[in-house]
């Protein structure tokens, strides 16, 4: 399949991100790249890219036929930028939240001196004892906003806002990672390092 040069040029000024048709094109896309690329058919490499025409044929095949255009209009109008393009369009990844194996070739950083982790009520006697765990994904995800940590929670309900102490981790020896859309990453957060925001003055 033919495309402009390069992938992010020759696009088109793109609509603001909502419509249905485009929200449940990128379940299906976060669904295969992150975690059963077999359902579509799909191979990702070692660092987690797929064939940009694969994926366009499983979409099809999957009644959610979008083209080319549309699949660039998903990357780059996605409310939290959750896929990426390679340079020369062939190939598309997501960003992070990968439950098989993938290398994204990220190297350690060192994070701010809080970041925040947004949640429900109903998990934080778990949390607060345990403190947060990756569960089946690579990382645990965390925000250096609190306004991105309150948008996750109200997935769920009501959000909870942790606050996490990030630089005491890091100096603890804890790793942190950051990828391209600004997620946070790292392994675990140990309950001693979490706080709720409104245990700190509120929102």
């Amino acid at each position: 399949m033919e495309r402009s040069k390069g992938g992010e040029k020759g696009r088109s000024k793109a609509p603001s991100w909502g419509s249905s048709y485009d929200i449940e094109v990128s379940k299906k896309l976060s669904f295969w790249l992150r975690h059963r690329p077999d359902k579509a058919g799909l191979i990702l490499d070692q660092n987690g890219w797929a064939n940009v025409d694969e994926v366009l044929r499983a979409l099809s095949e999957s009644g959610r036929a979008c083209g080319w255009e549309g699949l660039l209009r998903v990357v780059d109008t996605n409310d939290k930028q959750r896929f990426v393009i390679s340079p020369d369009g062939s190939l598309i990844r997501a960003r992070q939240g990968h439950s098989v194996h993938v290398d994204l070739g990220l190297k350690p950083v060192t994070p701010p001196q809080v970041l925040y982790h947004g949640t429900v009520e109903r998990f934080w006697s778990s949390i607060a004892a345990d403190g947060l765990k990756k569960m089946n994904r690579h990382h645990v995800h965390l925000s250096s906003e609190i306004s991105t940590a309150s948008k996750v929670g109200f997935r769920r309900g009501q959000p909870v806002i942790l606050e996490i102490s990030a630089a005491e981790m890091y100096n603890n020896g804890k790793e942190f990672f950051v990828t391209e859309n600004g997620v946070w990453l790292t392994d675990s957060v140990p309950s001693e390092f979490i706080r709720r925001r409104e245990d700190l003055g509120g929102l």
